[in-house]
């Protein structure tokens, strides 16, 4: 590469949806096209790139003409693809195959409407960078990467071009964008020789962002002119208007010695990880129903012959994929924009239940099931490739549930227990029960009417169920529950809860955990600044400690406890036969510029902390910082004072801000900062402003104590299993059906490979199986496909994902893709 050149990128930032709605969004993304094409027109020397699918899908639906204009300049070479994901996205929250499908649905439209796909992945503006992203990319057809948070002020040794490279070796050429990615006209001269006197600093700092952004605009007349002006100035390097593309090339084939990264991008905007919290539940419901329908639609397609929704699903994809943009997902758009998000996020949800409805009601249909006086059958689906036993709930057309037993597919009585229905009425009741479902597949349960020899067999295994845990009630409204593995105490007067685990005999808590604390936190939406929230100024107070539910099954304790106007309530559950206990909380919230927490301060030496991120895991210091991390956390030592390892994971439903601090775990519940609040703009204190998440809300945590390395606990798949859980059907007779009772559509050898996507091919005519190994060691495995005919055997490296295209005809080979779907 010549010496002393600054390429000029020309380029917008256009955030769709912000400081205004989608609509507005839409419409500058058409002028800002518009004036990009005129700039063209008035300058041969102007180039200019822009990201974002879903921009070119909305101005290919609502302008045509100015499409074709797009697509000839493309083709000409002045008008460059990058991004090649549907949205720029928050590049921490969105679930890993979220991430896969931004790039499948962007560059199958690039490819599409272009003939190209983009090699050069563009996420200017998101607020931190997952460590996984490297292989994604690199699988989907992105070999270069432009990001700028963080920037130097918070990540100050990140060199401006390094290889960044994820576990499994995959490695992106990267670039950090210097100083800002947009300009206005009167700061663009200044911003030219801020850049110029980098270069002569760093000779790898060449690239140079301009053109007005985040409310779109671009490169103006303005601009230009002084590019021109400013390239006569000797003083200055040569100045090239240029696509970042062919620069990353030239750089990428020069052999040089480049830094490389084997980490994450962090951190920017940490208050992002927990603002808005309804964006982030509805985020996780979307995603995880998709994935649910995409697997039972997959089978029931290949079964009975269903049509597969495939553009629904398709629909319903974008949908979510639009959601996950920085602003959004983030939780720093105004109050009115996650009006607009919520109905996406619904409308994907709504496809997607329809999906696995139709889905496993045919499934169900098929199964053969023979009359039985007084039963009722059920068929209960289990979405997840390893045997699952979890809890599950039928509701009865009758008043007495303890009239009725469950009963399994070889004729055994198993234990229930009645609980509390859904509806205030008469004549509804419900059982709970634990149900031992195979891999990806489903098992028929019968609720028959008790006979008297039935109702004595089933007392006595309800019996033996109630003796494995049990309750005791103390002094001052003190609550004790007991399991095979734990003792569960509830302190009224400190808040909180005690956990001894009988395994170890030591108590996993150093101090009272699970209390509500509240933290002081007058930050901005983003907490710009801000890396540790730890000025705790109060704690809720317990009002009450209450048994909900005992039984065979499990105990149900709630914990109702109040701070000022807001209220909070933990169901507390223990099971007799599952070593966990599963939480149920809602909160109703009436505070500002604070942040509330769920404390659990483990009895640990030596904790290392290790994440969820998308499609993988990462340690990260005990510092105190809040960090990003998505459906379980685990810290993990030894037992002070002992030599015996120990740690516990936490699981979540809907939450992606934690701490850790020393062997102390924090679960952030909640923020609420002033919506779209940006610093320096100071509040008034008399001011009328809007808060975030205040009111309702509700979401279910588990912990997952054990002893030994986290990954023999398996946290990634309980919490797979509270993110999907099992689908209850309550069936009628069809002896005609060819199914059996019981069926597993897969079988996955060893446990550190975890299938995440069933879904037919983009293409048609052949099936998506996507699959990860989750605990970064290279392993062989086996994937067995019994209704399918098919073994799949193969290698993983470590953290690796791997992409398998099994044809429809049952002869030809399976074959291994990349990430968009393409043979490799």
């Amino acid at each position: 590469m010549e010496d002393n050149v600054l390429f000029m990128i020309g380029n917008a930032h256009i955030d769709p949806v912000w400081l205004w709605r989608w609509q507005e969004g839409f419409q500058e993304i058409k002028a800002t096209f518009r004036s990009a094409l005129d700039r063209m027109k008035e300058d041969e020397d102007f180039v200019f790139v822009a990201s974002s699918a879903a921009f070119y899908a909305w101005v290919e639906q609502n302008d045509p003409a100015m499409f074709a204009e797009i697509r000839q300049s493309i083709a000409d070479g002045r008008w460059g693809l990058v991004g090649g994901w549907w949205i720029e996205p928050d590049c921490n929250l969105p679930g890993g195959e979220s991430f896969v499908r931004q790039g499948l649905y962007g560059q199958r439209y690039f490819q599409s409407r272009f003939g190209r796909t983009a090699r050069v992945a563009y996420c200017p503006d998101s607020f931190g960078h997952n460590a996984v992203l490297p292989q994604i990319l690199k699988r989907s057809g992105l070999d270069f990467y432009v990001f700028m948070r963080p920037g130097p002020h918070e990540h100050p040794d990140l060199p401006h071009l390094f290889w960044w490279e994820a576990d499994d070796g995959s490695r992106v050429l990267t670039y950090r964008i210097p100083y800002a990615y947009g300009t206005s006209g009167s700061q663009l001269e200044a911003h030219i020789r801020r850049c110029g006197e980098l270069l002569a600093a760093d000779p790898h700092a060449s690239m140079c962002f301009y053109g007005v952004g985040n409310h779109g605009g671009g490169p103006t007349q303005e601009n230009l002119a002084l590019i021109h002006t400013l390239g006569e100035d000797a003083s200055l390097p040569i100045l090239t208007m240029a696509l970042p593309e062919p620069v990353f090339v030239i750089l990428s084939e020069q052999r040089i010695r480049l830094p490389v990264l084997h980490d994450e991008l962090q951190h920017h905007a940490s208050g992002c990880y927990a603002a808005h919290s309804g964006v982030k539940r509805w985020n996780r419901q979307a995603e995880q129903a998709l994935m649910t329908a995409e697997k039972w639609s997959t089978l029931a397609t290949w079964l009975t012959r269903l049509p597969y929704p495939a553009d629904d699903l398709e629909h319903a994809w974008k949908d979510v994929l639009f959601n996950q943009f920085h602003d959004i997902l983030a939780g720093t758009s105004i109050e009115t924009a996650y009006d607009d998000a919520r109905i996406l996020y619904d409308e994907a949800r709504a496809i997607a239940a329809r999906a696995t409805n139709a889905a496993v009601q045919l499934l169900a249909w098929q199964v053969r099931i023979h009359p039985e006086p007084e039963t009722t059958p059920v068929v209960i689906f289990n979405p997840h490739a390893w045997t699952s036993c979890v809890p599950v709930e039928v509701a009865l057309n009758a008043s007495d549930a303890g009239a009725y037993v469950i009963v399994d597919d070889t004729g055994a009585t198993i234990p229930a227990q009645p609980v509390r229905p859904e509806p205030a009425v008469l004549n509804v009741s419900q059982l709970s029960f634990l149900a031992d479902l195979p891999p990806l597949g489903y098992r028929t349960y019968r609720v028959k009417k008790s006979t008297d020899a039935g109702a004595a067999a089933g007392s006595k295994e309800q019996e033996a169920g109630t003796k494995s845990h049990h309750v005791t009630i103390g002094q001052a409204g003190a609550v004790i529950l007991d399991n095979t593995w734990f003792r569960l105490e509830f302190d009224v007067a400190g808040g909180g809860v005690r956990l001894f685990d009988k395994r170890v005999g030591a108590e996993v808590f150093s101090a009272l955990a699970a209390r509500a604390v509240v933290v002081d936190d007058p930050s901005d939406t983003w907490s710009h600044g801000v890396f540790r929230f730890d000025r705790e100024i109060g704690a809720f107070t317990v009002e009450r400690v209450r048994l909900l539910e005992h039984g065979p099954v499990k105990s149900v304790v709630r914990v109702t406890s109040v701070y000022g106007d807001s209220w909070l309530t933990q169901d507390f559950t223990l099971y007799g036969a599952l070593p966990q206990i599963d939480v149920q909380v809602t909160v109703d919230w009436h505070e500002s510029f604070k942040l509330l927490r769920l404390t659990f301060p483990l009895n640990l030496a030596n904790p290392t902390a290790t994440y969820d991120i998308p499609y993988g895991h990462i340690v990260r210091p005990t510092d105190g910082e809040e960090e990003p991390g998505q459906s379980w956390v685990d810290v993990s030592g030894t037992l002070r004072g002992t030599e015996t390892a120990y740690g516990l994971s936490l699981l979540n439903d809907g939450k992606y801000s934690f701490s850790v601090d020393g062997a102390a775990l924090g679960l952030t519940v909640l923020r609420s900062p002033i919506y779209a609040h940006h610093v320096p703009f100071t509040p008034d204190p008399e001011g009328v402003y809007l808060f975030m998440d205040q009111g309702l809300q509700r979401f279910r945590y588990a912990l997952l104590p054990h002893t030994g390395p986290w990954k023999q606990a398996q946290p990634i798949q309980r919490a797979a299993e509270l993110n999907q859980p099992p689908m209850v059907l309550k069936e009628t007779y069809h002896p005609w059906g060819r199914l059996p009772q019981r069926a597993s559509f897969i079988t996955v050898e060893p446990d550190n490979i975890i299938v995440s996507a069933l879904k037919q091919a983009e293409d048609g005519g052949a099936w998506i199986l996507r699959c990860y190994e989750a605990h970064h060691v290279g392993t062989p495995a086996t994937i067995q496909l019994p209704y399918w005919d098919r073994t799949i055997q193969t290698v993983f490296w470590p953290g690796e994902i791997k992409t398998f295209l099994i044809p429809g005809d049952r002869v030809s080979l399976v074959l291994e893709t990349d990430l968009l779907e393409r043979e490799i």
